[in-house]
């Protein structure tokens, strides 16, 4: 079994920008979570070997589009439980700082 994957600052941008936007690819979750891919892509596979994410490969031809297939993804139930989890955690933890 896949060990549950942390929920670190970098990890809640990945999981908000999914939330926001499903669907978007890695190059989107880069720009929306304002993290270098060697921050993204690792996170994205720890997310979805955890079950967290789905993903699906664009469904086009690379050849006749000029570029290589887009990687989709999107929050599992249990991603998307986790992503509010850890969101209401940490909305929990910044109160208690500012009172």
């Amino acid at each position: 079994m896949v060990n549950p994957p942390k929920l670190t600052p970098q990890t809640m941008k990945v999981l908000t920008a999914l939330y926001n936007h499903p669907g978007s690819s890695g190059a989107d979750v880069c720009k929306l979570s304002s993290l270098p891919s060697g921050t993204v892509y690792p996170i994205l596979g720890r997310l979805e070997s955890a079950g967290w994410l789905n993903s699906q490969w664009e469904n086009i031809d690379p050849r006749a589009a000029g570029r290589p297939r887009r990687r989709f993804y999107f929050l599992s139930a249990g991603g998307a439980a986790e992503a509010k989890r850890g969101a209401s955690e940490a909305a929990s933890i910044y109160a208690s700082f500012a009172s």
